[in-house]
């Protein structure tokens, strides 16, 4: 029989991720979830604020998604992809072809965000080489972040992400993120790269979320990926995080004019049930790979490619999502945020309070400066821990991305909270 903690187990045994073992507080055990609850190992309730890294739109313990996964897993648990197939992928791809932009036709799994990434970059480089076409220039924006494997660091802004690593990166063309005020001169900067050499443009649509929940306009941006375009530059969305409702709309993309070429998709895609990836291509890229020559075959897989009970958690997941009681508590999340955010625009310590669709992010005024190394954070977890609310800050920027099904009242907690750091910090 344990005698001691979870916590204290894990600090025997476990590597956590971006965190400093040394001086990091004990993990709190969790042990079971219900909603937009998580509850630890002495059953003290916490509310979940940030969707467990941005994954768990429906809640925790979903009874539809825990149902269909265990009649699954007695189904069939996994299968070889290469060669042979399964009902859940198939049923996976065509769902997702239905409500993702109307040119993309082909679905590509993996495991998880940066994966979804790095088969993405694979595919424009070597679409244009199976054209006889050599182009290796990528261009990002600044303060991007795609994911931690390296070729989703090299796209990602260099960073305390990436500091160690930055000499084995490849070279990206970064540029800040376009405004009404800067177009030209983005244009003007991308004309001087040789655009006939850019293999692709890969972005996070309208948020740059690990960058600090960073928000720009539609409209240039509409105008920058149009150009692009003109110039034969492939367009990559990474919807890992705006993706499923995040913004508003299903996805970030839909704001805007101009289709994406490709797709990346993690997170939310299986409610936050399982680890999954997937990059969506138009018919036009997947054209390129087909030959009798298997040098132009995308050589990229993974052991647990398309795997059957992650495909059906995000079959459930689906179901719950179209369901119109889903666009209806985002709406009703957005309203009760907009709400909340007039009252932190009255608040003198409170910088750029912003909204889009769910997510709810601002700074906090510090004599240091703004940034995910702001020493405010350690502040902030401790505060929120204190007061069992699951927020996890970027440095000085606090943000809220709650699941869909937080209730009101568990809305009303967490801004309660915001409102008691805030006066003790005015102090």
């Amino acid at each position: 029989m344990q005698t001691k903690s979870l916590s204290a187990r894990d600090l025997d045994v476990i590597w956590h991720p971006y965190t400093q073992m040394q001086t990091a507080p004990a993990p709190i055990g969790m042990v079971r979830g219900q909603g937009a609850l998580l509850f630890d190992e002495n059953d003290q309730s916490y509310i979940d604020a940030t969707s467990s890294w941005w994954v768990n739109i429906h809640g925790h313990a979903h009874p539809h998604i825990a149902q269909q996964l265990a009649a699954q897993a007695l189904q069939l648990e996994h299968c070889i992809f290469a060669g042979y197939t399964h009902p859940p992928a198939v049923n996976l791809a065509e769902r997702l072809l239905q409500v993702l932009p109307r040119n993309q036709r082909r679905v590509f799994y993996s495991d998880n965000g940066s994966t979804a990434i790095e088969v993405a970059l694979k595919m424009s480089i070597q679409y244009w080489d199976n054209q006889g076409i050599r182009k290796r220039k990528i261009l990002a924006f600044n303060n991007a972040y795609h994911g931690d494997t390296f070729g989703a660091m090299s796209v990602s802004g260099r960073s305390v992400f990436t500091r160690v690593f930055d000499d084995l990166l490849f070279d990206v063309h970064f540029i800040d993120v376009p405004s009404a005020a800067n177009l030209s001169q983005l244009i003007t900067t991308i004309n001087a790269l040789q655009p006939e050499d850019i293999a692709a443009f890969v972005f996070e649509p309208l948020l740059q979320g690990s960058g600090g929940m960073i928000m720009y306009e539609a409209n240039a941006f509409d105008q920058l990926l149009q150009y692009c375009k003109s110039r034969n530059i492939l367009l990559i969305a990474d919807e890992v995080m705006t993706g499923f409702g995040r913004t508003g709309k299903n996805f970030a993309m839909e704001y805007l004019q101009t289709l994406p070429d490709m797709v990346c998709l993690s997170k939310g895609l299986t409610g936050g049930a399982m680890a999954l990836g997937v990059t969506t291509s138009t018919a036009a890229i997947y054209d390129a790979f087909l030959s009798n020559d298997k040098l132009k075959t995308l050589f990229h897989g993974h052991s647990f490619t398309a795997n059957p009970l992650a495909c059906t958690a995000a079959l459930a997941s689906m179901d719950l999502f179209i369901d119109p009681a889903c666009a209806a508590n985002r709406q009703r999340i957005h309203e009760k945020h907009q709400a909340f955010l007039q009252e932190l625009q009255q608040i003198t310590i409170v910088k750029h309070p912003r909204l889009l669709g769910t997510i709810l992010a601002f700074e906090i005024s510090t004599t240091n400066a703004d940034g995910y190394t702001n020493s405010l954070a350690d502040e902030l977890h401790r505060f929120f821990r204190a007061r069992k609310i699951m927020l996890r800050p970027l440095g000085n920027t606090l943000y809220v991305l709650p699941p869909y099904c937080i209730t009101d009242e568990q809305l009303e907690q967490v801004y309660q909270s915001i409102r008691e750091l805030l006066r003790e910090l005015k102090a």
